[in-house]
C-alpha cells in the first residue's frame, strides 16, 4: 500500500512539474518529454526494497532492481551523455553548423536593397524611448496603471506604418486574480513620430482583453496554453506580441526543431495564438500570414551567422584564416520590397572599427544576402556621432541603415541622460568621419549632405549620389544660422522648389542676390527642400 501511495505521489509531482512549465527535452531525432525520464524513476520503485536498522541507521538493500532496470539506466545515460558528444559538439560537426544558415547570396550594392526614404518616414523612436512614452500614457490612467505593466515592445508594420507595440500585462498574481478575464489592451508608439502614442482598449467598439500572456497563471499562461493544446513535444520560442492590420492582438510563437543532434535550432514555422480567446493556428514558413513580420528568432540568426563566419575552415582554424564575425548589434530593418530583415555588420576576427561587409537576413524565410563592402561598424558610427556633440554628453541610439540619395547611411538619435531625444545624427556607412547632426531631421539631412558633398571625391565613388545640374535665375534668397553654420535658402525662376546650401560649399553664396544667374548641382531625392552640392554665381563670373 505504501508503495502504491509513493508511486501515486511521484506521478502527481511529475504532473505538477510539467503543468507549471518544466521544459520539454526536444532532442531532434528522438523527442523525449521530461515526464518519461521521471517515469523511469517511478518504475524503479517496484524493483528496490530497502531496510533501515533503527539502532545503527544503516541501510540494507533487501531486493535489488532487475537487470533490465540497470540496462535501461545505462542506455539512458549513454543517450544523454555519450551520443551528444559525437552528434552535437561543434568539434565533430563543424561543417553542419557552418551550413545551418543555408546558402548565403552575394549582393552588389546595399542601396539596391534598402529603399530611398523621406525624412518623415525615418525611424526616430527606439525601443527604450517607446517604453518611456508607453509608461507616460499608462501613468495618465491611474486606475489602469496600478493593475498592469508594459510588456516587451516589438517593432512591426501596421497598415504600412512602423509602430512599436507592447501588451498590457498582469503586474502580479493577485492582480491576475482580480482581472483573470485579461488585461485591457495594448500600447502603440509610432516609430517615426514620438507624439503618436496610443492606448488601444477597443476594436470595433468591443473591449479588448489580453487573457493569454506570459504574466498570466495556470491555463492562461501563453507557453503552458500552447503545450497543453497539442504542442508539448516540439520546440517553442520567441513569443512575440503582434497585431494584424485591423489591430487584433496575437502571440506569434516560433516552432523549431534541432537539426544537429541535440542542437542546431532551426525555425520550422509559427503558432499564431489569439491573445483574447486562445485559438491556435499552426503555419509553415511559406504559409504564414503576411502581417507576421518575423519568424526567425534573433538569437537563432546570431548563432547561425557566427557559425557561418567562424567555422569557414572548420573548428581547428587557429590562425583565424578568413574568419568573420558579426558586429555587436543586430537590427530589424525594412527593405524596398517592404519585407523585414535582420541587419548586422560583418568584421574580420579581432577588428572592431571597420566592417568588411553587411548582411541582411529575411526575418521570415531566412534568405541571407552578404554585401561585401567596407564601412563603419554600428559602434564606430555611434562613437562618431557622439563625438560631434561630445560637450553635451548625449548618447547615440542603435544606428539604423537607410538609403539617403543612394548613400548608405546610418541614422540615429542623440539622447540625454533621461533618455529623451535632443538631436539627430547621420553617419556615412562608407566613412564614419562624415557626420551631420541637427535639432531636427531636416537640419540633420542638410548638414549631412553638406559634409558629404565636400568629401564625396575622397570616398568610395560607387556610393556618390546621383546629381542633376540646373542653370537659372534667383528669385528669392534668405540666410539662416543653425548649429554655428550659415545656410542659404533660395528659389529659382519657374520652379516651386526651395534649394538650400551652406556657405562652406561656395563663398559666392553669401553675396548672391535676387536676379543673379546661377548654376547649381543637387542630389535627386524625395524632399521638398533640396540640398545643393555645388554652387556657381554666373553673374559674378562675368564681372
Amino acid at each position: 500500500m505504501k508503495k502504491v501511495i509513493l508511486v501515486f505521489f511521484t506521478v502527481f509531482i511529475a504532473f505538477l512539474l510539467m503543468y507549471f512549465g518544466l521544459p520539454v527535452l526536444n532532442y531532434g531525432f528522438f523527442k523525449l518529454p521530461f515526464f518519461l525520464l521521471l517515469l523511469v524513476g517511478v518504475v524503479s520503485l517496484f524493483f528496490i526494497k530497502l531496510k533501515v536498522d533503527p539502532k545503527t541507521h544503516k541501510t540494507t538493500v533487501l531486493k535489488a532492481p532487475h537487470k533490465v532496470f540497470y540496462y535501461s539506466i545505462l542506455v539512458l545515460l549513454f543517450y544523454v551523455a555519450i551520443v551528444p558528444l559525437f552528434t552535437t559538439v561543434k568539434m565533430f560537426r563543424s561543417e553542419a553548423y557552418q551550413q545551418l544558415l543555408g546558402k548565403v547570396h552575394k549582393g552588389e550594392k546595399i542601396t539596391q536593397h534598402i529603399a530611398p526614404i523621406a525624412i518623415d518616414k525615418i525611424r526616430v523612436v527606439d525601443e527604450e524611448l517607446a517604453y518611456l512614452l508607453g509608461e507616460k500614457i499608462l501613468g495618465s490612467q491611474p486606475a489602469l496603471g496600478s493593475q498592469v505593466e508594459l510588456g516587451h515592445f516589438c517593432i512591426q508594420k501596421v497598415q504600412n506604418e512602423l509602430y512599436w507595440v507592447a501588451p498590457l500585462l498582469h503586474s502580479g498574481f493577485f492582480k491576475w486574480i482580480n482581472n483573470s478575464e485579461g488585461t485591457a489592451g495594448y500600447v502603440m508608439v509610432s516609430a517615426t513620430n514620438e507624439r503618436d502614442v496610443k492606448l488601444v482598449q477597443q476594436i470595433d467598439g468591443k473591449p479588448l482583453k489580453i487573457k493569454y500572456q506570459p504574466s498570466a497563471y495556470f491555463q492562461s499562461e501563453i507557453h503552458r496554453h500552447a503545450y497543453l493544446n497539442g504542442y508539448s513535444t516540439i520546440g517553442l520560442t520567441d513569443f512575440t506580441f503582434e497585431i494584424n492590420d485591423e489591430g487584433k492582438p496575437f502571440w506569434v510563437i516560433t516552432t523549431y526543431d534541432k537539426t544537429i543532434g541535440f542542437s542546431g535550432n532551426n525555425a520550422t514555422g509559427v503558432l499564431v495564438v489569439d491573445a483574447q480567446n486562445g485559438a491556435i493556428q499552426e503555419y509553415s514558413i511559406a504559409n504564414t500570414p503576411k502581417w507576421v513580420d518575423r519568424i526567425q528568432p534573433i538569437d537563432f540568426i546570431e548563432d547561425q551567422l557566427d557559425d557561418w563566419g567562424t567555422l569557414i575552415h572548420g573548428y581547428f582554424n587557429f590562425s583565424n584564416e578568413d574568419k568573420l564575425q558579426i558586429t555587436e548589434g543586430m537590427t530589424l530593418v525594412y527593405g524596398k520590397d517592404n519585407k523585414s530583415y535582420w541587419y548586422t555588420g560583418i568584421t574580420s576576427t579581432g577588428k572592431d572599427e571597420s566592417a568588411v561587409g553587411f548582411v541582411l537576413v529575411d526575418t521570415r524565410t531566412k534568405k541571407t544576402t552578404f554585401y561585401k563592402q567596407g564601412g563603419a561598424t554600428e559602434f564606430a558610427a555611434q562613437s562618431s556621432a557622439q563625438g560631434k556633440v561630445q560637450e553635451k554628453e548625449y548618447t547615440a541610439s542603435m544606428p539604423i541603415p537607410y538609403n539617403i540619395n543612394s548613400i548608405p547611411t546610418y541614422v540615429m538619435t542623440l539622447k540625454d541622460k533621461g533618455g529623451l531625444v535632443k538631436m539627430f545624427a547621420m553617419v556615412a556607412i562608407s566613412d564614419y568621419t562624415i557626420v551631420g547632426v541637427g535639432n531636427t531631421m531636416r537640419e540633420t539631412l542638410t548638414a549631412y549632405k553638406n559634409v558629404y558633398n565636400m568629401a564625396d571625391n575622397k570616398i568610395n565613388p560607387n556610393s556618390v549620389a546621383n546629381k542633376k545640374i540646373i542653370q537659372s535665375v534667383v528669385t528669392r534668397i534668405q540666410n539662416d544660422v543653425k548649429n554655428g553654420n550659415s545656410f542659404y535658402y533660395f528659389t529659382l525662376r519657374k520652379s516651386p522648389t526651395i534649394y538650400v546650401g551652406s556657405s562652406q560649399i561656395s563663398s559666392e553664396l553669401p553675396v548672391t542676390v535676387v536676379g543673379d544667374s546661377i548654376k547649381i548641382t543637387y542630389d535627386l531625392d524625395l524632399e521638398k527642400v533640396v540640398d545643393i552640392s555645388s554652387f556657381q554665381n554666373l553673374t559674378l563670373s562675368k564681372k
